[in-house]
């Protein structure tokens, strides 16, 4: 047994539960055999057939985001509830797992990544289709110079009605979806101008050149942000909608829900 393996074992005393971040098969059989314990394998693919899987939409590169996001559905599931205990496991350095987190499951260990994702109006494969998008625009910028972008995605009649065009709309009798290679193309090339984009709960592009026109009255955002992320916090606080926004500044990427930042991506290392 391993020197991770052993402390693990030691770690189990008293614990509730186990989740497993992506790890490999050799590791998992290990411990899912473990008694009066569940073992939970989360990953972006249930690769080793595990009878508790949490999917993550993304292969989010911060540890914390991945623990967030798996307590998050595991407390929605059933899985685990306040109060409880449970092991995590994770690699942190690109290959065999290494790092183990005891952490108390409470309101504090939650940051609602998972109702990012899940509870939306959009579907999750188009929320994961926008977050995909977002950061490859980030990565390459516009012919190697940062760029900037707004996707507000879901809940497309009320963003519509809370908005005005700035221009034209290519996408005005057009039934093209987020997600498609040539699609992303196009979205890209539209980045270079004002405005955000409007998509549907399924994926529909249903405008770019959007103007946001809810007042952002009481929306609060971190100091050295602008007018991008103070209107998607607006306009996420006044429809059912969510938003992704690449800052041009800093080149992080920010999610939106509910007129608040729910976590945040740095393109350059994801």
């Amino acid at each position: 047994m391993s020197d991770l393996e052993q402390v693990l074992v030691d770690y189990l005393d008293g614990a509730d539960a186990v989740f497993l971040f992506s790890p490999s098969g050799s590791f998992y059989e290990r411990f899912e055999g473990l008694e009066d314990i569940d073992v939970t394998i989360v990953a972006t693919e249930n690769n080793l057939g595990a009878d508790r899987f949490i999917e993550l939409p993304l292969a989010f590169e911060n540890v914390r985001d991945q623990f967030r996001f798996g307590l998050e559905a595991a407390v929605e599931r059933g899985y685990v509830d306040d109060g409880d205990s449970v092991i995590c496991t994770a690699s942190v350095f690109k290959g065999d797992t290494d790092t183990i987190s005891r952490v108390r499951v409470a309101d504090e260990t939650r940051s609602g990544l998972y109702d990012l994702f899940v509870n939306s109006r959009a579907e999750p494969d188009v929320v994961r289709d926008v977050f995909e998008l977002a950061i490859e625009l980030g990565r390459k910028g516009q012919k190697g110079k940062p760029v900037g972008a707004l996707f507000v995605v879901g809940d497309a009649g009320r963003v519509m009605n809370k908005s005005r065009p700035l221009s034209y709309n290519p996408f005005e009798k057009s039934h093209v979806h987020v997600g498609d290679p040539i699609v992303n193309v196009m979205l890209k090339e539209f980045s270079r101008l004002d405005g955000a984009f409007v998509i549907s709960d399924s994926g529909k592009i249903v405008s770019a050149y959007r103007y946001l026109e809810p007042a952002a009255e009481g929306v609060e955002i971190p100091k050295g942000l602008g007018a991008r992320h103070m209107a998607a916090g607006a306009i996420t606080r006044d429809t059912n909608a969510i938003a992704v926004v690449l800052s041009e500044s800093d080149g992080m990427v920010r999610a939106f829900k509910g007129g608040e930042i729910i976590f945040s991506i740095d393109p350059e290392v994801y």
